[in-house]
Formats: structure tokens, C-alpha cells, sequence
């Protein structure tokens, strides 16, 4: 399994607790496997992103920007219009964000609805802030190192400011991993996922993501997301008035005549007539 360890696979020349990386490709990728060592500012500048997280699978344009959690997942890289998808990565560790904390004297709470990144807007200031990032990384490690530091404290004040405390204490909230394996569970059921990419995102092996699954649901992975996702094609044939032909693929089967069977055998009845039925 091909994981990429962030910052360390990106061999950064900086030993800094802040560092800082403009990423650019010209080629898309899908459902990179991605374990992120420190938190990450990703100021997206061309393309799309979608990840996939304990929470959901969420897609931005370059419109917004996100703050993202130190933990394992999976990410998909969209090209834009000209063929190239890039973002200027800004990663740092807890300590920053305990120091912003104590200095404007916000109290640490625990959230138990915490999500592992959050989502802002673009705007003018934002803008200019990517700008002088950008002109950052060109000197020299010693200014460049002590710069950072501010700027990252500038833009975090700066979010502080506009949005409240609330995403600071979500970010450094602790999940259990029980939580977290419920959480991967639960949120990614119609998520067409792999066992394999389950585990990654619970931080697990195969073999003890499916041992504490069995454990906690008494059935195996493939017969309990294959019953999540036929009662949801239920849903989309009889509320959603979809047709069979354009929903088999979405829920996970690779071929319409596999979803056709697997209904049947659940329901006593195929798609088609399930829907004329209703």
C-alpha cells in the first residue's frame, strides 16, 4: 500500500516546526492515500481537492482553503481548465496552535462533534496573505524560518478573528480510537471504499479492521456496507424515482446485473419491479 508521509516525503530543506511547500502537478490523482504528520494550512490555487476523512468526503474549488488535521486520508487532485492543479501547503504542529490559545486567552475545550479539518473562504486578505507566502519561500532558510512563524500566527489571528475559537479547539480535539473507527464507519457507508482504504483512514491493518468490525457489527464489512448500500438504492428507486441503469455504479456494484442480483436476494423482488411497485 503506497502512502505518502506529509511533510517528509516532500523534502523540504527546513527543519522548522513551520513549514512550507507549493505544491504543483499536471497530472490528476485519485484517492491518494495520505498521512498527514503535522497539521496543514492548503491554500488552494488551481484545480479541485476532494478528501475523504473519518467525517465525509468533501470537494472544494479554489475558492476556499482549508485547515487540516494531523491523521490519515485519502485525496483525489482534480486539474483545472489548464491542466494543472497546485496549492501553497503550510504545515505546523499542535504547539503553535496551544501557544495562539494561551496568547489571546481562549480556554481549551473538548468537542465531542469535532471533524478533522475546516473549510474557509477566500477573500482579499487571504489572497494577499498567498501571495506573500509564496514570495517567502524564496530567501533564504534563516529569514525565510523566522518569517513563517509570523505569518502563520498572522493568518491564524486573522481566522481567530473572523470565525471564532471554535475551529482552534476542534483541531486539537483527541479522538479515542473507538470513536474514530465508529466515525470512519458510519460517515463513509455509501462511500464507495475499499476494506483497505477503511482501515487506512481508521489507522489500522486489514486484519484488525475487520477483527474489531465483526466484533462491533457481528457481520463482516462486505455484507454490512452491501446492506447499507441496497437500502439506500431503495431509497433512490422509490423517493428518488431514479432508475436501476443509473444508481448501480454509485452504490457500489460493478455491474447492473450484480446489483440486480444482490437486490433480489434482499428485497424478492429486482429494481425495476421494486420501483413500479412503489
Amino acid at each position: 500500500m503506497n502512502i505518502h508521509n506529509l511533510p517528509n516525503d516532500l523534502n523540504i530543506d527546513s527543519k522548522s516546526e513551520i513549514q512550507i511547500f507549493d505544491y504543483s502537478v499536471t497530472s490528476s490523482s485519485i484517492k491518494n492515500k495520505v498521512m498527514l504528520n503535522t497539521n496543514v494550512l492548503s491554500f488552494l490555487l488551481e484545480g479541485t481537492k476532494e478528501f475523504i476523512t473519518k467525517d465525509k468526503a468533501t470537494i472544494i474549488n479554489n475558492d476556499a482553503f482549508l485547515l487540516i488535521k494531523s491523521g490519515n486520508c485519502l485525496m483525489t487532485e482534480n486539474l483545472s481548465d489548464t491542466n494543472v492543479y497546485r496549492s501553497v501547503l503550510l504545515f505546523f504542529n499542535d504547539d503553535v496552535l496551544l501557544k495562539l490559545l494561551q496568547k489571546n486567552n481562549v480556554s481549551k475545550t473538548a468537542d465531542p462533534s469535532s471533524k478533522p479539518y475546516e473549510i474557509f473562504q477566500y477573500d482579499d486578505y487571504v489572497h494577499h496573505f498567498v501571495k506573500s507566502l509564496i514570495q517567502i519561500k524564496t530567501y533564504d532558510h534563516s529569514l525565510r524560518d523566522s518569517l513563517l512563524q509570523t505569518k502563520l500566527e498572522e493568518i491564524l489571528t486573522y481566522l481567530l478573528y473572523k470565525n471564532g475559537t471554535g475551529f482552534l479547539n476542534n483541531i486539537l480535539a483527541q479522538d479515542s480510537q473507538n470513536r474514530r473507527f465508529t466515525d470512519v464507519i458510519e460517515s463513509n457507508k455509501l462511500n464507495n471504499l475499499t476494506i483497505q482504504e477503511l482501515a487506512f483512514l481508521c489507522n489500522m491493518s486489514i486484519s484488525t479492521f475487520k477483527r474489531n468490525f465483526e466484533q462491533k457489527y457481528q457481520t463482516s464489512p462486505r455484507k454490512w456496507f452491501q446492506e447499507k448500500r441496497l437500502e439506500y438504492s431503495a431509497y433512490l428507486l422509490s423517493t428518488k424515482k431514479k432508475r436501476p441503469v443509473d444508481i448501480y455504479y454509485e452504490i457500489g456494484f460493478e455491474s447492473l446485473s450484480s446489483f440486480t442480483q444482490a437486490f433480489k436476494t434482499k428485497y424478492n423482488t429486482t429494481p425495476k419491479q421494486f420501483q413500479l411497485e412503489k
